[in-house]
């Protein structure tokens, strides 16, 4: 009889840091005590503390271990599992006190600092369940809306279901998901198509993998969900090929709903015909964009479609078809079965629900995060994640990856919602939040972002093939020191040209990182060009590195570190760098016991 359950996360992050290990030394101590018919070890998705991993958790009293390494499977087995005395040096404690004080040692994880303001819907099973069984989905109410839809509602009841949650697109461009599967299901055809973009591509962002590591049955069923409420009997998902643990195990989920009769023919004897494939993108930013993917889907290359007609006129294969993103339909199962005025009840006015954040960058903890929307940018960074490392200043978090932009401090009490982001001139985007210090330039980071897009750039049309790299060289310019504040005026009426004329998402967004930084920040550029300093450090042709007299002890560490010999001077006397020499590599500063040398 099983009295206990080991949860280790599986998830990518918890699996490069070795909880692959971790399972297999659990099983060889569970062995060794003569405790494996008594404890059950469960691989699970992702929890969302990435930083702390590899995440383990001990069940029935829900002990939080982190950080876990093979040395302490052991300790945890013969002194947690075997006498019952929790290691307290590996239990995680980031806790208000109060609670502390009142539950004892153990707490429940939602009273953690990083979970208590969190609400998990889409990442409801996410750390919960295996995701590789269909039995444990199914235990977790796992395929009753689809049962639900095809027994008891009629696809316009679906989709009036949908619109009336409020749920809109969690890929960035947050158009009312209901209204989306109404159009598709006015188009009469003799096929039509659900798909799943699941090509996650901005830097930064994992929240689409993790659900799909943690939770693909709810995908599945959504996917069949949207089939019936829009007529389609075939569905693709559409995920990036360096997701191999999201692919492995999608695959065995539609493995076994086809076993179960979950997909197929007639399904729950309705009559309802619905198959799923999984189809591997080759990681072209591009085919984020709707039609992008659904031109590599069909075998071409990833390049986007003028609109109209839209996709649920013409779309997979010339035929009507319903594109939604990962997290947008890890929400449909839940609305199914609690109702709209369930998903309704959170959020905001205009925008409803929860959103998933992959949340990273200059912030203490770095994961997945699922916030009810109009919850502010301040506590997210301060209370969820933790606030900066370092003693640092927060300066601003960039939104929506490349196609998005950057709230600086003086709006973080701004709420995030779709409309609260676009009125200061940011976006949503598909969920990635970076979190920027004092030691970040504003206008490295705009080169940052700009220089992913023109990489991602498919070619094919002119705005954005040439327009985003003449931007790059404006800005390259800027961060040289060689350009003037008139090049400033330039580089903003580029930004909107390209955005106006360009033929998709990609090339309509790529400005957005350079625009708001010169709204938020144009300080900064204003130091490059004026100045020719940059005020953070970071633009190394901007920087000089000295030696104060004062602090240098003469041990000449740096000159024998430094690699082209720009740094002169005898044992024990004060040593100069020579700025014509000098490579700005920051070897000698790093290097330097006294903190003798400064950059500026």
């Amino acid at each position: 009889m099983i009295r206990a359950q080991v949860l280790i996360c599986g998830g990518t992050g918890c699996t490069s840091s070795g909880s692959a290990t971790l399972i297999e030394e659990f099983e060889a101590q569970l062995k060794a005590f003569e405790l494996e018919e008594e404890v059950k070890i469960v691989r699970t998705g992702c929890f969302g503390l990435c930083a702390l991993g590899p995440v383990v958790i001990v069940y029935p009293d829900g002990t939080f271990y982190s950080c876990v390494q093979k040395d302490d499977v052991k300790e945890i087995v013969s002194e947690h599992l075997l006498k019952g005395r929790p290691v307290d040096r590996l239990v995680y404690k980031d806790v208000d006190e109060s609670v502390v004080e009142e539950a004892g040692k153990v707490v429940s994880l939602n009273d953690t600092t990083f979970y208590k303001k969190q609400n998990r819907v889409a990442l409801r099973n996410c750390g919960v369940i295996n995701p590789e069984s269909i039995d444990e989905y199914i235990a977790m109410d796992g395929y009753v809306a689809l049962g639900k839809c095809l027994t008891e509602m009629t696809p316009e009841q679906v989709i009036q279901v949908v619109k009336d949650s409020g749920l809109r697109g969690r890929g960035g461009g947050g158009f009312p998901t209901g209204l989306k599967w109404s159009f598709t299901a006015a188009n009469q055809a003799d096929q039509k198509y659900v798909v799943c973009n699941a090509d996650e591509g901005d830097p930064g962002a994992f929240m689409d993998r993790s659900v799909l590591e943690g939770d693909p049955h709810c995908i599945i069923e959504a996917m069949a969900i949207c089939g019936y409420a829009t007529g389609a009997t075939e569905g693709y998902v559409y995920v990036r090929a360096e997701y191999p643990i999201a692919v492995e195990r999608l695959q065995k989920a539609i493995d076994d709903a086809r076993e179960y009769g979950l997909l197929g023919k007639n399904i729950f004897g309705s009559g309802f015909d619905f198959d799923l494939f999984i189809r591997l993108g080759a990681g072209a930013f591009v085919c984020g964009e709707e039609t992008a993917l659904m031109t590599s889907i069909e075998g071409n290359r990833g390049e986007p479609r003028p609109r109209p007609p839209y996709p649920a006129v013409k779309g997979l294969f010339g035929k009507p078809t319903t594109e939604n993103n990962v997290e947008t339909f890890a929400n449909i199962p839940t609305i199914i079965r609690e109702g709209a005025d369930f998903f309704a009840s959170m959020g905001t006015e205009k925008s409803k629900g929860t959103k998933v954040f992959a949340l990273g960058g200059k912030i203490k903890n770095t994961g997945l995060v699922e916030i009810p929307m109009g919850t502010t940018l301040r506590e997210i960074i301060e209370e969820i994640g933790g606030g900066i490392p370092n003693g640092k200043k927060f300066k601003a978090a960039q939104t929506g990856g490349p196609s998005g932009g950057c709230i600086p401090a003086s709006l973080m009490d701004t709420k995030i919602d779709y409309d609260n982001l676009t009125a200061i001139g940011c976006m949503m985007g598909s969920g990635g939040l970076i979190v920027m210090d004092e030691d970040n330039c504003m206008v490295d980071i705009a080169k940052f972002f700009l220089n992913f897009t023109v990489d991602e750039s498919c070619g094919k049309c002119t705005p954005c093939r040439v327009g985003t790299k003449r931007l790059l060289e404006m800005l390259d310019k800027v961060t040289d020191g060689n350009a003037t504040l008139e090049d400033l005026d330039k580089i903003e009426e580029l930004c909107n040209y390209i955005k106006e004329n360009s033929l998709c998402g990609l090339g309509q967004t790529a400005p957005n990182p350079v625009l708001a930084t010169l709204k938020f920040f144009r300080d900064e550029y204003v130091a490059h060009v004026v100045d020719k300093k940059c005020p953070a450090g970071v633009c190394k042709n901007l920087l000089s590195y000295t030696i104060e007299a004062d602090k240098c002890k003469g041990c000449t560490l740096c000159a024998r570190k430094c690699p082209v010999g720009a740094i002169s001077g005898t044992v024990k006397e004060a040593h100069t760098i020579d700025p014509s020499k000098c490579i700005k590599c920051g070897v000698c500063m790093d290097s330097c016991k006294f903190k003798a040398i400064v950059k500026s």
